[in-house]
């Protein structure tokens, strides 16, 4: 068996500029306001926060104390999504159950406000997380975890190229109700091929959309335990 490097995989920088979104650390006074505003008020998604361990919140304010937490700490490591084209925040991300001695972390408490959904802006905030990940920090395994019965994320996780391994059953407990955990993956193998498909899709070269592209490259799904 090949002996890999003894050096830990590096830290995830928050700072990524792309083509339609750019990722910043967060800031309460300046993300929360507009943040709050586009969760909670009259066009919120109704699914937005069921299946997330925070949230909703009561009001700005609230979201703030919550996001100025997230911005003290390293694990997880959280991002803002800005729409670059509107100059406002529409979302965030993180990196974490971050495990740099075996190289592998998660992006995971994704979630956007409905304007941004359906849009370039989870494409675009998955491939800057990704790329940081395996090509500037060295991981070798980034996951996806999703409740089971999120069926949305699950969608998500396959369209970008992760690859289901299974489930976790009786995992967590979220919000007082038990959760059975979907685990997805990439590796640093596959990646190569997935970002080229993520390039053409973001340069707007590609034919076919993303989840297309990516669906012969993931591996074959295992038999879903219950």
């Amino acid at each position: 068996m090949a002996e890999l490097p003894a050096e830990p995989a590096g830290t995830p920088r928050q700072e990524h500029e792309g083509r339609y979104v750019r990722l910043a650390a967060p800031d309460p006074e300046r993300d929360a306001p507009a943040l709050f505003a586009a969760a909670h008020g009259d066009d919120a998604d109704p699914e937005q926060w069921i299946y997330m361990g925070y949230g909703p919140f009561a009001d700005a304010d609230a979201m703030a104390v919550w996001m100025a937490g997230r911005a003290a700490a390293t694990e997880p490591r959280s991002v803002v999504v800005h729409d670059r084209t509107r100059g406002v925040p529409v979302g965030m991300a993180a990196f974490m159950s971050q495990v740099p001695e075996n190289r592998r972390l998660e992006i995971g408490n994704v979630w956007y406000v409905p304007s941004a959904q359906r849009t370039a802006a989870n494409t675009e905030t998955t491939y800057l997380m990704l790329r940081e990940a395996f090509e500037h920090c060295g991981y070798r395994r980034v996951e996806w975890k999703c409740d089971a019965r999120n069926r949305r994320s699950r969608v998500a996780a396959e369209r970008l190229g992760f690859s289901f391994e299974g489930l976790f059953r009786n995992h967590m407990i979220i919000k007082q109700q038990s959760r059975d955990t979907a685990w997805y993956a990439i590796t640093d193998d596959e990646w190569p091929a997935l970002r080229s498909n993520y390039d053409a899709v973001l340069d707007r070269t590609a034919t076919r959309a993303l989840g297309d592209l990516n669906r012969p490259l993931l591996r074959p799904r295992v038999q879903e335990l219950g």
